[in-house]
């Protein structure tokens, strides 16, 4: 583990900064996820209500809408952890930046004070430091794990729209607008995968 002593306060800050900067993007994107996981909600209810019209011809069609229609409840439920996990991460990189602040002005403090309590109370602090520290690379790895876990998530959502399409072709009468509901499915969960693979690269999981 490095701690914050490891680095000027300088360096140190815009380290913090800069990842309060990309946690908030972050959490942006995450929101827009959500928004899109709504939109499949409906789009399955449409779906399954248009495969009890096309009846026994489309049944497995209705089936699989109604996977989607759960995938999405799953989507949802999944941004919530990964929002929860944000707003820890803000938490924490705030409380980052505000012993960089504390410690800077100890270290002044020391430097032209003779007071030996001081030095007490700044190996106190950089001690408290170098935990906010530790706990946010820890929230840093759960948040990792848990975008991960929201991609497999997604990639088994890709996999029943892709089914669904293969199912739309047996509609007989109805196979024309099954199949393009099944087109918008796919292409919607592709957005949400390709908005989680690019989430997966953020420079904040590159950060110390």
């Amino acid at each position: 583990m490095i701690s914050p002593q490891s680095f000027s306060g300088s360096a140190w800050a815009e380290q913090a900064r800069g990842d309060l900067l990309r946690i908030v993007r972050i959490n942006e994107e995450i929101k827009s996820i959500v928004g899109v996981a709504f939109k499949i909600n409906i789009m399955a209810l449409n779906a399954i209500f248009l495969a009890k019209r096309a009846g026994t011809a489309a049944r497995g069609f209705g089936v699989l809408s109604n996977e989607l229609r759960v995938f999405s409840q799953d989507l949802r439920d999944s941004m919530a952890g990964l929002t929860a996990l944000i707003h820890a991460c803000v938490a924490e990189v705030s409380l980052v930046l505000q012993d960089i602040r504390h410690t800077r002005l100890l270290r002044q403090a020391v430097e032209t004070s003779r007071v030996g309590r001081l030095t007490e109370v700044l190996a106190e602090r950089e001690r408290k430091s170098t935990e906010h520290a530790q706990h946010l690379v820890g929230l840093r790895k759960q948040l990792k794990r848990a975008l991960d876990d929201a991609f497999q998530l997604v990639e088994l959502g890709g996999m029943l729209a892709k089914s669904a399409k293969i199912e739309a072709a047996y509609g007989q009468a109805f196979a024309v607008p099954l199949s393009q509901v099944s087109g918008e499915f796919d292409g919607v969960v592709e957005e949400i995968r390709a908005s989680l693979e690019a989430l997966r690269r953020s420079a904040f999981f590159a950060g110390r």
